[in-house]
């Protein structure tokens, strides 16, 4: 069934609305507990929130192929729906695979292959927010 514009964007401020309820630190460290369980790398937490009106936290992660990006982002999407019933506001890159995002309205999730984590580099051009430390489970 295919929604019309009014039904999308009420869903997607349905979305946006329910992300508000949810402490954006909580759900940044859960995020990367997430992307860490699949493996993911080089996980960095920044709060941008007091340099930036897009979000109160960045998660950037590396994945070493486009098969381990898309598990890394459909571990956070279930995750994230099965344990606090969001979804994220919108997600692009999956197709392409290269950079991943998911938009959760507070906290916006990178996932990277190397090269293009490198490119472009977005700690570097966020070096002026709070970078977080964020502890890898041991196994």
């Amino acid at each position: 069934m295919i929604k019309s514009s009014e039904q999308a964007l009420a869903t997607e401020n349905q979305n946006f609305s329910d992300q508000s309820k949810v402490d954006s630190h909580r759900l940044a460290l859960q995020i990367a507990e997430t992307a860490d369980e699949k493996k993911a790398q080089d996980i960095v937490l920044l709060k941008v929130s007091e340099v930036s009106y897009l979000a109160d936290y960045f998660v950037i992660v590396t994945g070493f192929s486009r098969t381990q990006l898309n598990a890394i982002a459909e571990a956070i999407e279930d995750r994230l729906e099965e344990e606090l019933d969001l979804h994220p506001v919108r997600v692009s890159g999956k197709r392409e695979g290269n950079w991943i995002v998911q938009d959760y309205g507070e906290v916006i999730v990178h996932i990277f292959l190397p090269e293009e984590r490198e490119y472009y580099n977005l700690e570097a051009f966020w070096g002026h927010a709070e970078r977080l430390e964020f502890t890898p489970q041991t196994e």
